[in-house]
């Protein structure tokens, strides 16, 4: 296969992005270069031939990583219709899904790596399958990765939405997403008047001032104690622009984080 072709090819109606709400459950194939993923619990590297599964609702967050100026990668999407249609046809396992990790291992298999090959005479060229193609490649992948790992079939025929879940935990390994309100509301089981109601309870503030103050929290003491620079983490934490950052951060410890970066620096080099 000339991975050359495909550098970041699709299948399905959704892509994933480097912050990224997970709408539909997605298997994602490494073919160059690699990528770390992050879901706020834990990270996992992906090098060319790995891959997973990423979870329906669930937050990710990559960071990829060329080879000599490569990167390809190849996502399949099984969106809730399509494995409606194959449940109507095919008997879903009973398997319990012993990991509810925000991507999920898979079973090394040839088979895999042989139907990625056999994807590359579909492409004329564009990022996406030819359309005629599509759900037919999509059914083989499906019975190749049910019939090697058949627990797989409670984590992807779960229909259901997310059930209410504790809110402390939660919050707390998933600060960092820079995400709505309405979509930590929808993760946690709620409805965005019962989440602000339940966040209040818990965290005695409201949503939004508790996580301007969490990533605050959490910038600073990157800078302080990890020498981190400034312009490193910020995206990271949740913020979308430095300036803002930099304003909310000042405004908030009386300190540029840059002035902060630069004193930590300084001691550093003065102790060394």
């Amino acid at each position: 296969m000339r991975y050359t072709d495909i550098r970041s090819c699709h299948i399905g109606p959704a892509l994933i992005s480097p912050e990224y709400f997970i709408p539909e459950h997605i298997f994602f194939y490494q073919a160059k270069g690699s990528v770390t993923v992050f879901d706020g619990h834990r990270t996992f590297s992906m090098q060319p031939g790995d891959y997973c599964i990423l979870r329906k609702n669930r937050l990710v967050r990559y960071s990829k990583f060329q080879d000599k100026g490569q990167f390809e990668k190849i996502l399949i999407v099984f969106d809730e219709a399509f494995l409606q249609q194959h449940n109507n046809v095919h008997q879903a396992s009973t398997a319990t899904a012993q990991d509810d990790g925000s991507f999920l291992l898979v079973e090394n298999n040839e088979l895999i790596h042989s139907f990625v090959r056999s994807l590359s005479p579909y492409y004329s060229g564009a990022e996406e399958i030819d359309t005629a193609f599509t759900d037919i490649k999509r059914q083989e992948l499906l019975l190749i990765l049910l019939k090697s790992n058949p627990e797989l079939g409670q984590v992807l025929f779960n229909f259901g939405i997310p059930q209410k879940i504790a809110l402390e935990e939660f919050m707390n390994r998933n600060f960092r997403f820079n995400i709505s309100l309405e979509r930590f509301a929808f993760l946690t089981g709620r409805s965005l008047s019962s989440f602000k109601r339940d966040f209040e309870k818990t965290f005695h503030e409201s949503p939004g001032r508790w996580l301007i103050r969490k990533r605050l929290d959490e910038a600073y003491f990157l800078i302080q104690n990890e020498r981190k620079k400034p312009t490193d983490i910020y995206i990271e934490l949740g913020f979308e622009d430095l300036s803002h950052f930099s304003y909310v951060f000042k405004k908030h410890f009386g300190i540029a984080p840059s002035a902060l970066a630069r004193k930590q620096y300084s001691t550093t080099a003065v102790h060394g």
